[in-house]
């Protein structure tokens, strides 16, 4: 062979050698890339947590509301396709406020009648706002010492509406207004209350909460302390539901088969009336489909017992439902077969 053919019979090999090298080292860059974790940038990670997180106002640690609101959070968070944040607010009736100023405030669980204070400040306060469910009823407890016999008794008399922020302390004044019944009202804490009652210092205490209640339901009481019945009727139709305290409910208050008739104030997981275009909107709707499509979870042993009670279709008088929520019961109330 030539020293030509030689020379280029070398380029040949040389060439070939670098290729397969180059490709080899290609190779490994294209292995280390993918083995290589991608870390993803501080903004993006903001953008991720915050796409599909909502915020749900609560209510007091002591109140029954917050409560709720973890346990829909539990059986709805989704990692990072829903992630639900229960928030500590002052009490229902702060909750309006809430969800109408307060950023990052989605959703919110309120004592319907806590609309009436927002009336003269927000006119369209209920087209503002929509309702997502109504869950379940509070129920209004009168109890007295013995020597009140009626509602009437009890005029001028210290009643104590536990303490400011808490649905007694919003709904039993609003509730003795319209019936006409003026009393001392007192807002201290009602395991102190009824302590002073059982004293003769208070003549009722007015708990709004879902039946039973562990103070009656536990409680040693003498003779003669009872509940006071209140009768439904057109004072009460705006927001209020007609409802009962029953023997089963207290049997060491009331005698077998007894029944003492009284009001409920709903208690409503209500949301803002986005537009239907926007972002805001497009999360609330996820968790009403992750919701509702999982309400039986709710029904599972370590959840309020109330849960077994709601009914999705249930209404709220005066609000409309939220739009994502209307149409996931006309797509699925037939084929989960819902009480109508």
């Amino acid at each position: 062979m030539s020293y030509t053919s030689r020379f280029a019979a070398l380029v040949v090999v040389a060439l070939a050698l670098g290729s397969a090298g180059d490709a080899q080292a290609q190779r490994a860059k294209n292995t280390e890339r993918v083995s290589r974790p991608i870390v993803p940038t501080e903004s993006t990670l903001k953008e991720r947590i915050n796409e599909w997180t909502v915020g749900l106002a609560g209510g007091l640690l002591e109140g029954a509301p917050i409560r709720l609101a973890t346990e829909i959070s539990r059986i709805v968070n989704d990692g990072e396709n829903l992630h639900v944040l229960p928030i500590v607010t002052r009490g229902p009736t702060e909750n309006v406020n809430d969800l109408l100023y307060l950023r990052g405030v989605d959703m919110a669980i309120i004592s319907s009648d806590s609309l009436e204070e927002y009336k003269s400040q927000v006119p369209d306060i209920q087209q503002r706002l929509t309702y997502i469910l109504n869950l379940f009823p509070s129920e209004l407890h009168i109890f007295v010492r013995p020597e009140i016999r009626s509602l009437q008794d009890l005029a001028g008399k210290k009643v104590n509406f536990n303490t400011q922020g808490t649905a007694a302390a919003f709904s039993g004044p609003l509730i003795f207004s319209r019936i006409g019944l003026d009393v001392e009202k007192m807002f201290i804490p009602h395991p102190v209350a009824l302590e002073q009652m059982k004293r003769g210092e208070i003549s009722g205490v007015v708990f709004i909460t879902s039946k039973p209640i562990d103070a009656f339901l536990k409680g040693r009481w003498d003779p003669g302390f009872k509940f006071l019945p209140l009768k439904y009727d057109s004072r009460f139709e705006d927001y209020y539901l007609p409802t009962s305290i029953e023997s089963t409910d207290y049997p060491t208050l009331l005698a077998n088969g007894e029944r003492i008739d009284t009001i409920a104030v709903p208690t409503v997981l209500i949301a803002y009336n986005w537009r239907n275009t926007g972002d805001r909107y497009r999360r609330v709707a996820r968790f009403v489909d992750r919701l509702f499509s999982r309400i039986d979870k709710l029904h599972a042993p370590g959840f309020d017992a109330k849960w077994k009670d709601v009914n999705l279709n249930a209404k709220v008088p005066g609000l409309e439902r939220f739009r994502a929520a209307q149409e996931w019961l006309n797509a699925n109330t037939a084929k989960v077969g819902m009480r109508p």
